[in-house]
């Protein structure tokens, strides 16, 4: 182990350690199936309707989360347009 000049403590190497705890650290059907859904994910998000289908998940994040107050002015709006034509 070697010293640090500044506080005179000595520099400890890393310890690692794996998430296998004595098992195979093979790969499981499990990560292989995560590993697929998530490289669908990417491939799709970098396809021409990436911007459009963030747009959609947007508006839908914001109708889902104030539902009745959408349901208020759609029905708002209709009734506007009706009263226009």
């Amino acid at each position: 182990m070697t010293s640090s000049h500044e506080t005179r403590a000595p520099i400890v190497a890393p310890h690692w350690s794996t998430t296998s705890y004595g098992h195979s650290t093979d790969t499981t059907p499990m990560d292989l199936s995560a590993l697929g859904d998530h490289v669908s994910h990417c491939r799709a998000a970098s396809s021409r309707f990436s911007g459009l289908h963030c747009l959609v998940h947007a508006v839908h994040a914001m109708a889902a989360s104030r539902f009745v107050t959408t349901l208020a002015l759609m029905a708002v709006l209709i009734g506007a347009l009706l009263l226009v034509l």
